[in-house]
């Protein structure tokens, strides 16, 4: 059998896995972080009208008391040595089925308290900006119920010690973004976009089910610590079938090549569910479960490759939508699409990528989920209209919505101090940094994608904030309430420092050592100088090109035909059309194929056997029919029958 071959640092990792510690103290608590949310979701969706009144405000106190437990054991982590980070929490004997035990527990790492935080802060940021923007909503009971439902599916997603209870979390947070999306069900498109997004999901949710039986199969277990032991041993072919499966799954939930076609149309959903699940947490699941699932990929280069390009195309395709897209929150969605991308390649790099790819992620979290809710603040001041071409010169009736709003688009850019600086660079650099052919590949498309990133989102922001009005004469564009802009300006200023303070003083990556292991040294192919230098400059060059196309030259108000490549990018690069052609009619022919086979074949063949005996059986029943003279005409027949043989045989 063909024995996959560990690096050092993945021994080291491996070791590391198998000494996590019995949780105590404070870590003993973790198990209230899922409760307290999903308690909130059970008494505002069972609780009826009677909490109509307290239910909103419940689910946001909930969802800040997990965001106090998280602090407390992060502070509490803080305060011990690397290796005792790592910590597993029993809770009680899930699945007891003969040799097969496996209990439910909970993994509390450096890595799940990285999301934890994420989740519960930036998600009880939006939950109190959702008070003033579903205020008037009679529904919003409801749509709070959704939110504490995903916010504890996703916080049960990232602390799961194995891959079928995080595989219960995975699909709970499906579930909550299939609600939300369509919560506006009364309206036939955002119930197809949430249909949409579904589908699409349940095709990586397959392959992540097949993935776990593949585990279950070859290593007897699917704890995290039991399939990371086992890789070492492991058939190279069954390790990269896992692997590819795994990677299935992650480009579902976090909108990558090629199951990204559903993002865009999820933006049905009301902002704060665009801002929560399609920019902060769910769509980033899927780089969590390539990070968390490292052992298996660095045992299998086949699926880490895949990694690598399924990032590099997503990040270049999603920028390239964005550019031609003038729904506003439909731009903020293919950016997305595009930084994900960034974080997927970096995971794909191996040990050099992972604190990265995590880094990347969390600043995200902040400058998206801001600039998400900054376009809810604009649709709030211009009665929820969308369309970029019908704004302009914003900045000076929304002045505080303009200025949070910037500060994510200069993070976003990279532009230094700002967060995306200290991550995205990284990444470039990161991608450089190799042998032949794969660092000017992958380091080229990062490199693209960062130039075209600048050009997309100064557009928009001179689109939105700038220039000259082309607002509607019913438009009255003002300020939102101080419930949407205080959230607005805490997600601005963690976008404007928090990748100071994590990335010059390398905490974060002194923080993730005890699951992803030391980051190995390695210089890129272009001096890190020289790179920075031409990043910046690639990035300057796309906020000129819009600035002269969007500010400083007159908008038109209806958008032109453009060019064959604008209109492609307009409809997506027509990817639901590969999708039809490739993956549902051929899957609509095979169902017919199925069903015919089925009713002609094998029904045809049982309704056949039965026709025959029945048939026989009233033919047999004719000699049955009640007259003596029949019987013993019969008997005589049978008497002859018998002399006759006896008669042959002698």
């Amino acid at each position: 059998m063909h024995l996959v071959q560990l690096s050092a640092s993945s021994a080291v990792r491996l070791a590391g896995a198998g000494a996590a510690q019995p949780a105590s103290g404070v870590t003993s608590l973790a198990w209230l972080l899922v409760v307290l949310p999903l308690l909130g979701a059970a008494i505002l969706l069972f609780g009826g009208r009677r909490t109509n009144r307290f239910g909103p405000a419940l689910a946001t106190v909930l969802s800040w008391a997990s965001f106090g437990i998280g602090a407390v054991i992060f502070l509490a982590m803080l305060g011990r040595s690397a290796d005792q980070r790592v910590e597993v929490l029993s809770l009680y004997s899930w699945i007891p089925a003969g040799g097969f035990q496996l209990e439910a527990g909970m993994l509390v790492d450096p890595l799940s308290m990285a999301f934890v935080l994420l989740v519960t802060f930036v998600g009880s940021l939006i939950l109190v900006y959702s008070l003033a923007y579903m205020e008037h909503d009679p529904d919003r009971r409801r749509f709070f119920g959704f939110l504490n439902l995903f916010v504890a599916s996703m916080l049960l997603l990232v602390l799961a010690d194995s891959y079928l209870l995080l595989y219960v979390g995975w699909e709970g947070v499906g579930l909550a973004s299939y609600l939300l999306i369509g919560f506006w069900n009364q309206i036939p498109a955002n119930a197809s976009a949430a249909n949409k997004a579904f589908v699409a999901n349940r095709v990586g949710d397959f392959g992540m089910s097949v993935a776990i039986m593949l585990m279950f199969a070859t290593f007897g277990t699917v704890t995290f610590a039991g399939v990371d032991a086992g890789v070492a041993g492991a058939n190279q072919g069954t390790l990269t079938a896992i692997g590819l499966l795994l990677l299935l799954g992650a480009c579902s939930k976090s909108a990558q090549f090629p199951l990204q076609s559903w993002l865009g149309d999820a933006m049905a959903g009301p902002t704060p569910v665009s801002a929560l699940i399609h920019a902060a947490t769910m769509v980033t699941a899927g780089v969590y479960l390539v990070v968390r699932s490292h052992v298996i990929f660095e045992g299998t280069p086949t699926a880490q490759t895949f990694v690598v390009v399924a990032g590099a195309i997503t990040l270049i395709f999603g920028a390239v939508v964005g550019c031609a897209k003038d729904d506003v929150k439909k731009v903020l969605a293919a950016s997305t699409m595009s930084q994900i991308g960034y974080m997927m390649l970096a995971a794909g790099l191996g040990p050099v990528g992972y604190v990265f790819a995590i880094f990347h992620l969390l600043n995200h979290g902040f400058f998206k989920a801001g600039m998400f809710l900054g376009a809810g603040s604009v649709m709030h001041g211009m009665n929820d209209q969308v369309d970029m071409r019908r704004f302009g010169n914003l900045s000076g009736a929304m002045k505080i919505t303009w200025f949070t709003f910037g500060i994510g688009w200069l993070s976003i850019l990279g532009v230094p101090p700002f967060s995306g600086f200290f991550s995205k660079d990284k990444i470039i650099e990161a991608a450089f940094i190799g042998e032949g052919w794969r660092p000017w590949v992958f380091g080229g498309a990062a490199l693209i994608g960062a130039a075209i990133t600048a050009f997309y989102m100064s557009r928009l922001f001179f689109m939105t904030f700038q220039g000259e009005k082309r607002w509607p004469r019913d438009a009255h564009p003002h300020e939102s309430p101080r419930r949407m802009t205080v959230p607005m300006i805490v997600l601005a200023t963690g976008s404007a420092f928090l990748g100071l303070i994590l990335g010059p003083t390398n905490a974060i990556a002194s923080w993730l050592e005890p699951v992803t292991g030391r980051s190995p040294e390695g210089e890129p192919v272009i001096a890190v100088p020289v790179l920075m230098s031409l990043t910046l400059l690639l990035v300057a060059g796309g906020v000129a090109l819009a600035w002269v196309q969007y500010w400083r030259d007159k908008v038109p108000v209806a958008a032109p035909a453009g060019s064959l490549l604008t209109r492609a990018a307009r409809q997506d690069l027509y990817q639901d059309d590969v999708n039809e052609a490739l993956l549902m009619r051929p899957g609509l022919h095979l169902t017919r194929s199925l069903v015919f086979f089925d009713s002609r074949g094998v029904d045809g063949a049982v309704g056949g056997l039965a026709a025959l005996i029945g048939g026989t059986s009233a033919r047999v029943r004719r000699v049955q029919n009640g007259f003596v003279r029949s019987y013993a005409l019969t008997m005589l027949a049978g008497v002859v029958v018998i002399l006759g043989a006896v008669w042959v045989v002698q």
